[in-house]
């Protein structure tokens, strides 16, 4: 989010600033879909019997069984495998958020009131769906990819904060940039920061962030009665939901990086295991960057049939599996917690 302290677009060391709202010719002859792939066709939709109705009926079916499998979780098997069941909410909170961010590009249905509706007893707690969306929609200018005040996504912090922090928070903050520390300690670090932001926002009378929040209130007390009246207690439920934000890290963790080029700052996984599933093949970032329209279906095809052309795109950010991601970044930074590429004024 933009802060009060910068006015206009930040640029990048060694970016051209009258390029900030252009493509970068690579990137748009990437971003151009494989020759034989229709954006627009659509094998896993229907249109139903109103005009203009369109169903994408792989992404409700996913719906419908991740509330299914939440609630098979805290009725069946907590009472039986309490530790399984934990297990299994976690997976559902986490599924939950791939759903939620399917929702907010578009899908199921083409009707935003709709797909609002379909997420909103938001199962992780945490975040508002309308926060959610303008947050994450913010984050998709790729020219602000990685900027500590205008990308609200990103990890970095200016500089000139990194260096007034205490040791103390520089330490975690350290810990947090490593995949184990983002896994445990970063749903607690960024839920702390978002509600700080979230605050000061409401009580300066933004009424969008007002209202995102009534609506949300909710949804909340459904899942809380919902949980209250079951066989699993609320303290199971919070691993739960903190298990399911940490999954949703392991995603998050890499997506992006500093570099001059905004082509070159969004990562591949070349995943298609459980996590990839989890994730709903957001893994191949860099593709749903350039097709953010694209439902989750369609990203491996799209990847496979111009496999070389994203690799260009974005200068070979690319790992072969979560599994190389797990050996290299468990213990060990990917990044500095200063963006390495900030202009110094």
């Amino acid at each position: 989010m933009a802060s009060p302290d910068v006015s206009g677009p930040v640029v990048l060391s060694g970016e051209d600033p009258r390029s900030s709202n252009l493509v970068q010719p690579a990137l748009a002859q990437a971003a151009a879909p494989p020759m034989g792939i229709d954006l627009h066709a659509a094998p896993f939709e229907f249109r139903g019997l109103f005009s203009g109705i369109r169903v994408e009926w792989a992404t409700l079916g996913l719906m419908v069984a991740c509330y299914g499998v939440w609630a098979v979780a805290l009725w069946v098997l907590w009472p039986v495998a309490p530790a399984l069941a934990v297990l299994t909410a976690a997976l559902a909170t986490g599924f939950h958020s791939s759903l939620s961010h399917e929702a907010l590009h578009g899908h199921p249905f083409r009707t935003a009131w709709i797909n609002e509706l379909l997420v909103s007893p938001c199962l992780s707690l945490t975040v508002p769906y309308r926060r959610f969306k303008e947050t994450h929609l913010a984050h998709h200018s790729d020219p602000s990819l990685t900027d500590p005040y205008d990308d609200p996504e990103s990890n970095y912090l200016d500089p000139a904060v990194w260096a007034a922090l205490p040791r103390w928070k520089k330490a975690i903050l350290r810990l947090n940039n490593t995949l184990l520390g983002r896994v445990v300690l970063g749903p607690w670090i960024g839920q702390v920061s978002f509600m700080r932001d979230e605050w000061r926002l409401i009580r300066q009378g933004n009424r969008a962030v007002q209202i995102a929040w009534a609506l949300h209130i909710p949804g909340v007390i459904v899942v809380l009665a919902l949980v209250a009246v079951s066989p699993m207690p609320f303290w199971a439920y919070g691993l739960a939901v903190c298990g399911g934000l940490g999954l949703i890290k392991i995603r998050t963790f890499l997506e992006h990086r500093a570099h001059e080029k905004n082509r070159a700052r969004t990562a591949i996984v070349e995943d298609g295991g459980p996590l990839a599933w989890l994730f709903l093949y957001n893994n191949l970032h860099v593709v749903h960057h350039m097709h953010p329209k694209v439902p989750w279906y369609r990203l491996p095809e799209l990847y496979r049939r111009g496999r070389a052309r994203y690799q260009a795109a974005n200068e070979g950010y690319v790992y072969r599996s979560y599994g190389q991601v797990i050996l290299r970044h468990l213990f060990r930074a990917k990044d500095p917690v200063p963006h390495p590429l900030w202009r110094k004024e």
